[in-house]
């Protein structure tokens, strides 16, 4: 009999690469490992979830139970893992060893902790899952205050989110415009203004000193000498991906598990995707190319080796009141931007000196020309 797949980890990678494998292998055994109570949800619902009403228990579509029955899978929840020891083809955990055939990483990362003193450091809070959201749901009283470090991605969708459900919401970020490295100038400020009217506060340029108790709330004090008063911060600075695992079993890793092309690590029998994986230097933490590459080990496991390939992957992001898709050129491209206004918005295109379209970002109803913009663009990934 052959020995199990083993997945770690069932997050949208280890679930949506365990559905597309069990498409192909009907009869080999499948073994999935969860360090909490394995239900699938959609992680990048969290970032929206407020505004549309949802608990913590309705971001649900699946119970471990439920998806174990649907892969015909053992899902092993509440497991942490302990070590891996690649060449005796074991892992272990605090539930006992688990061998396996093929291995695969799907740990995904954790969120990056800044060095931010006081007395209420501690309480500074990151939603990087449902169990996350379910803690800053319970926090957050109506008409709360809260702070969010990190104008990135996350933490505009965030601070959109809790300016939807009556919280006032003050954004603070060391670059001087938010979405400092997806957008342009001309846009990140465009949506800095919108946001600004809809009532967000923002400290650009500056970073968070320290986060003191006080009176029952919290006293953020900043690096350029003002402060201000949340009753939650919340922490949207970026992930890190999750090696340590990896490293100790002396797998290659550099910002993430590096991978070939087939999602292989250092070790042939051990695989990485997702949010953990680095695959030829590109850690990508979007949904895109985490599909692309589930399809592509799925295959590869099943007995037929097919390497990722990533097409154009314009980011949605999810700010409803500054409609907004970024696709921006790969970093160190020559080209400029070119800035359009027009009666559906902004349209930012990035060219390279031949004239070919290598990025562009799209505002409010101008965001239905993303199909015909994308097709233009190269491959992420060939």
């Amino acid at each position: 009999m052959m020995e199990p797949l083993v997945i770690v980890g069932t997050g949208l990678a280890g679930y949506t690469l365990a559905r597309e494998w069990r498409k192909r292998e009907r009869d080999r055994s499948l073994v999935m490992v969860s360090r909490d109570d394995g239900a699938f949800y959609s992680k990048p619902m969290l970032s929206n979830a407020l505004a549309q009403d949802k608990t913590p228990e309705a971001l649900i579509n699946a119970t471990a139970e439920e998806m174990a029955a649907r892969l015909d899978a053992e899902i092993r929840t509440g497991c942490t893992v302990t070590g891996l020891d690649p060449d005796a083809r074991r892992l272990d955990s605090d539930q006992g060893p688990i061998g396996f055939g093929q291995r695969v990483l799907a740990l995904g990362a954790d969120p990056i902790r800044l060095p931010i003193g006081g007395s209420g450091a501690d309480a500074i809070l990151s939603v990087n899952d449902r169990l996350d959201y379910a803690r800053f749901r319970a926090a957050l009283r109506p008409g709360a205050r809260v702070a969010i470090i990190g104008a990135g991605l996350i933490g505009c969708e965030f601070a959109n989110d809790l300016l939807r459900t009556g919280h006032p919401v003050s954004v603070i970020d060391l670059a001087a415009r938010p979405l400092g490295r997806l957008a342009p100038p001309a846009v990140a400020e465009a949506l800095g203004e919108r946001f600004a009217k809809l009532g967000v506060d923002w400290h650009l340029g500056t970073s968070v000193d320290r986060v003191d108790r006080n009176d029952g709330g919290l006293r953020v004090t900043l690096a350029d000498g003002s402060a201000l008063d949340a009753d939650l911060v919340l922490s949207a600075v970026g992930l890190r991906p999750r090696i340590a695992l990896a490293r100790q079993a002396g797998l290659d890793t550099r910002r993430g598990i590096r991978v070939d092309r087939f999602l292989r690590t250092s070790h042939p029998d051990i695989h990485a995707l997702g949010d953990c994986a680095e695959v030829e230097g590109l850690v990508l933490p979007f949904v895109m190319p985490l599909m692309a590459q589930a399809r592509a080990l799925a295959a590869t496991l099943a007995g037929e080796p097919t390497p990722v390939h990533y097409p154009a992957m314009p980011v949605v992001v999810k700010t409803p009141d500054f409609p907004l898709v970024v696709a921006p050129p790969a970093d160190g491209a020559p080209g400029d931007w070119t800035i359009e206004s027009a009666d559906c918005g902004l349209r930012a295109l990035f060219h390279d000196p031949q004239g070919r379209l290598l990025g562009f970002v799209l505002t409010d109803e101008c965001v239905h020309q993303r199909a015909a913009l994308t097709r233009q663009l190269p491959a992420t990934l060939e």
